[in-house]
């Protein structure tokens, strides 16, 4: 038995209840991992990652001096969401994003929710990602978000928290959907046993989303995607995306802009280009608009846009929603907008631009998790608890310096899952990107990229930080419960 030994420790498990028991919608995964012997889950673990290996899932790590190119670390053991949990994140995701939006296009025409007062204006205006080139712009259907990846954590008690947005270059889907196939591969008959939602479809639910969004398309619309170039760190989604979608993975170099339109140029001549689902900053996407000193981008690219002659997923501007001051205020907009309750909680945060809430987080970076309003990657972050003096006296002085740029949060107890450490499990920290395409419509891919701190006691789940990643099993309907068990 593996997991006679295995202890939650006092934290939420997803796989074990805190007396012991399974929960009942794991029980199929732990008979299989207890049917194999010890060897032949070794062998799957190596089968998995040969597979991983064959199929190039790999990401670089900036600054990292032992080589640019890694293998996305990969656990065999699965998290399960049941049905009607998936059910509460749906929702709540729909009317966040919805909330989004409406946030986004309002801050870039009339701002009534500044007017009304529900958000202070130099918060909006201080924002290191608001672009005043933005102003007026009116994307199809009126989304700015069309792709988001949402990190979700689970506190001590199993309540689930929305612990970031991600709105301007969301990163992560394609390991959702290579995961899967290579779990598929290795334990086939679990997915049939326990009717496991698929994920392919996202590709395809993808490329439909950014078709619609074509302005005047002759045709069948061309899309591309916009990617950096091979040393960012994203740049094997970039290529399996367009891959996968059956559209040409482009550089700005490959682009250019001529009597209004953007074409693509290719060895039959210039092609007219209706989307693009660009993978590029802001700052970089047009040297004419933002910096002029970019190479990355496409002169011209965003009078097109403003034009109407040209779609861009996700719209620029959008990362105003980013900021992780602003992602404070995002149950107020829901109420704002939404007229409702936020279903799915932030996570309680501390402003440092206000004096008491910068107060309290000075007398305690030993207790709180402190963020920088606009990094990303588990980078300008300070956990607290396992900070030193020197560390914390480090952001004290920053905060000091830039309270606007600061926040800080209480340090959750996020759930873990069991996860393989040489021959046996340990409960590793976990948190959830689920992925949401906003067009006509919103759909919410039934799953999402499960993070994992591998590293014992670290709460830190970024690839760039040492994390990796699980499948995430979305039920399509609940096992029956046993005899004697609550309903």
């Amino acid at each position: 038995m593996f997991f006679s030994s295995y202890q939650t420790e006092g934290f939420f498990d997803e796989m074990f209840e805190a007396g012991g028991g399974v929960r009942p919608h794991a029980q199929l995964v732990l008979e299989t991992i207890n049917s194999l012997d010890g060897g032949q889950l070794l062998r799957h673990k190596h089968a998995a990652e040969r597979l991983l290996l064959q199929l190039g899932i790999t990401f670089n790590v900036y600054g990292d001096n032992q080589g640019t190119e890694r293998i996305f670390p990969f656990d065999l053991i699965p998290r399960i969401v049941p049905a009607a949990e998936w059910g509460y994140i749906e929702r709540g995701l729909k009317q966040r994003i919805h909330a989004l939006n409406c946030f986004i296009d309002d801050i870039y025409h009339d701002q009534k929710i500044v007017k009304d007062g529900a958000i202070p204006a130099d918060i909006i205006t201080s924002a290191a990602s608001y672009r005043k080139q933005c102003h007026g712009l009116t994307p199809p259907f009126g989304v700015w978000c069309h792709i988001t990846g949402t990190d979700l954590v689970r506190d001590r008690d199993g309540q689930y928290y929305v612990l970031e947005d991600n709105l301007r270059v969301p990163s992560g889907v394609s390991y959702v959907l290579e995961n899967r196939e290579v779990l598929k591969r290795i334990f086939p008959r679990v997915f049939e046993g326990l009717a496991v939602r698929p994920v392919n479809e996202y590709t395809s639910r993808l490329l439909e989303m950014l078709e619609s969004l074509a302005p005047n398309p002759r045709g069948k619309p061309q899309v591309v995607v916009l990617t950096p170039g091979i040393y960012n760190s994203a740049y094997f989604e970039h290529s399996f995306l367009a891959q996968q979608m059956g559209v040409q993975l482009v550089e700005g170099r490959d682009l250019v802009v001529a009597g209004g339109d953007v074409f693509m140029r290719t060895t039959k001549g210039p092609q007219r280009v209706d989307v693009i689902y660009r993978r590029v900053d802001d700052d970089f996407l047009d040297p004419e608009a933002f910096r002029p000193d970019s190479l990355l981008g496409v002169p011209g690219l965003m009078s097109a846009y403003r034009a109407g002659r040209v779609a861009l997923a996700n719209a620029p501007g959008n990362g105003i929603a980013d900021d992780k001051v602003i992602y404070a205020y995002v149950p107020e907009m829901i109420r704002y907008y939404e007229r409702e309750e936020p279903i799915l909680p932030n996570v309680p945060t501390y402003l440092c631009w206000r004096d008491a809430d910068r107060s309290h987080v000075l007398a305690n970076l030993d207790k709180l998790v402190v963020k920088s309003a606009n990094e990303s990657g588990g980078y300008g972050m300070l956990v607290g608890p396992h900070s030193t003096a020197a560390q914390r006296a480090e952001f004290a002085a920053k905060i000091a310096a830039e309270p606007r740029n600061f926040i800080a949060q209480p340090t959750l107890a996020l759930s873990r899952v069991p996860t393989i450490v040489d021959d046996h499990f340990e409960g590793r920290h976990v948190d959830l990107r689920p992925y949401v395409l906003c067009g006509k419509e919103i759909y919410v891919l039934p799953g999402g990229l499960t993070r994992v701190a591998m590293r014992k006691g670290s709460l830190v789940v970024n690839s760039s930080q040492g994390g990796g990643s699980k499948d995430t099993w979305v039920l399509a309907h609940d096992p029956a419960p046993h005899a004697g068990q609550e309903q």
